[in-house]
């Protein structure tokens, strides 16, 4: 029996927007949903409707009744991206993936929809914005054909719905959402009334059906989902695929996740052949050298809960302009501003007549002030023309009074750089456990830390300029007692000074370090 409705039509006039069709209750000067100006128009009254009680799908049941299994996620094939959606995609969820043009997402479906093609499976991949036969010349380029996989090529909602009645996949792909209109609604495709209208049909099928549905989101030029904020309220799951075009690193990170958590990432690799995950992406954020330079050091940086160390670069040259220089490449420039203050303020390197250059490498993008201490050290080396040891990391955030104060997951951190063969450290006091055959320094301030580059003690002791033979050495430096271990502190393997971090290491002047 059909829910009881009772239409009441009120002589009061109704507003229109004939651009996106957004309907209002009175006229504006500036539409609110597509923020067009003049396009509000009169079109006639509004309907009043009230819906009576009607008959339902099914009875309601305790939650503890529910069969969970139909739900159970099921693996894409795509390692990196199952990691961020939490072990797979749930039958029935829709996940939306936004990224900018030409950033890789079209790759990474189609190599999803052939991987996760199957006998049992099917997966149809509709695209909008290209021709079939565009779409199989990159599935030969990536090696991603497959008997199962099924592919059309429409741009009207009607037809993407026969194709599902047709096909019965369990896995939809759709490039993009914005290309997509139905006959049945007034405006142009990607306006906010069609992008309501086809991911709500979408997400209706893909309910009652149990299947899996991925669709392709533009973005705008300040990096924000293009189509109204709706469209992120209605789908299940929201994913950013981030990346340099320049680079070859590219990075899914959840947003939002009904099934799952949004603290993780999955890295990727671009190549010619296509896209491939990274298990252990941070060879890419290393440069390597046979011997250390100045102006270098590593850090460990957390994408989500996954570390990642990461190398920071700085380059220093006298200016020849009265204002000099301040250049970052995959830094926050506000945040260089403030490191640099603080590490010519309180640790005593001299900046004003300098041009300094910052950057990290891999296209990275480092925004977590855990890289702080690392920037400093790396500015201060090239400031010194000492380089530091490469098996050192630094971990920490500057605070502008020239404290070293602690991030999270420290231990996470460091467990990542002892597995990947770095055996000394700097970190704020009270790291927590440290891994077997590591040494760690705290260092409670800048001071401290710019203390374990051997150039500048030997710049303490010595004029620049002065003759190399009445150089101090640091063995003939008296060395203070070291201070005893406070009350109830445990115990982890760190070295009493700054300066005994140094030893041992190589390439580094052993005489001077001895």
């Amino acid at each position: 029996m059909a829910a009881r409705t009772k239409t009441t039509a009120k002589p009061r006039p109704a507003y229109r927007c004939t651009e996106c069709g957004n309907q209002l209750p009175k006229w504006v000067g500036r539409c609110p949903e597509c923020n067009a100006w003049g396009t509000v128009e009169e079109y006639g009254a509004v309907p009043i409707r009230t819906t009576a009680a009607g008959p339902v799908s099914a009875p309601a049941r305790p939650i503890a009744q529910v069969d969970g299994q139909v739900a159970t996620a099921r693996s894409t094939g795509v390692p990196e991206l199952d990691r961020v959606l939490g072990g797979g995609i749930v039958p029935g969820a829709v996940v939306l993936l936004a990224g900018e043009p030409g950033v890789g997402k079209s790759t990474l479906l189609l190599d999803v929809a052939a991987k996760a093609a199957g006998a049992r499976h099917r997966t149809l991949y509709v695209t909008g914005e290209e021709s079939a036969g565009q779409v199989r010349l990159r599935a030969d380029r990536i090696n991603a054909l497959s008997e199962h996989l099924y592919l059309a090529a429409e741009s009207d909602l009607g037809a993407v719905l026969g194709h599902i009645e047709a096909v019965s996949p369990g896995l939809l792909i759709l490039d993009s959402v914005q290309t997509i209109a139905s006959a049945e609604l007034d405006g142009a495709p990607g306006g906010p009334a069609q992008v309501r209208e086809v991911a709500g049909a979408l997400i209706r099928a893909s309910k009652d059906r149990g299947m899996a549905t991925l669709l392709v989101g533009h973005v705008t030029k300040d990096g924000q989902i293009a189509g109204p904020r709706l469209l992120e309220h209605l789908v299940d799951v929201v994913l950013s695929f981030e990346g340099d075009r320049h680079a070859r690193l590219r990075i899914i990170r959840g947003i939002k996740n009904r099934y799952g958590a949004t603290d993780e990432v999955g890295c990727f690799e671009l190549h010619d052949e296509g896209i491939t995950g990274l298990a252990d992406p941070s060879g890419l954020f290393l440069t390597r050298r046979d011997k250390p330079v100045p102006g270098t050091c590593l850090t460990v940086t957390l994408e989500g809960r996954r570390p990642l160390v990461a190398e920071v670069q700085a380059l220093m040259v006298d200016s020849q302009i009265p204002s000099p220089r301040r250049t970052t490449s995959g830094l926050e420039s506000p945040r260089i501003a403030m490191i640099l203050a603080v590490v010519e303020r309180h640790g005593g390197v001299k900046l004003g007549k300098q041009d300094i250059y910052t950057a990290t490498v891999g296209g990275v993008k480092l925004t977590e002030p855990s890289a702080d201490l690392a920037i400093a050290l790396a500015v201060a080396s090239s400031s010194s023309d000492t380089p530091l040891p490469s098996n050192l990391v630094a971990i920490g955030e500057v605070g502008l009074a020239g404290e070293v104060r602690r991030v999270t997951g420290v231990q996470r951190r460091l467990a990542e750089a002892h597995r990947l063969g770095f055996t000394h450290a700097l970190v704020p006091p009270d790291p927590g456990k440290v891994p077997a055959g590591m040494t760690v320094v705290e260092v409670a301030d800048i001071g401290e830390a710019l203390r374990a580059i051997p150039g500048r003690r030997r710049a303490a002791a010595k004029p620049r300029g002065e003759a190399p033979s009445t150089r101090r050495r640091a063995s003939e430096a008296p060395r203070e007692t070291p201070p005893a271990p406070r009350a109830g502190r445990r115990e982890t393997p760190v070295a009493a000074y700054p300066e005994e971090l140094m030893e041992g290491w190589e390439p580094v002047d052993s005489d001077e370090l001895r």
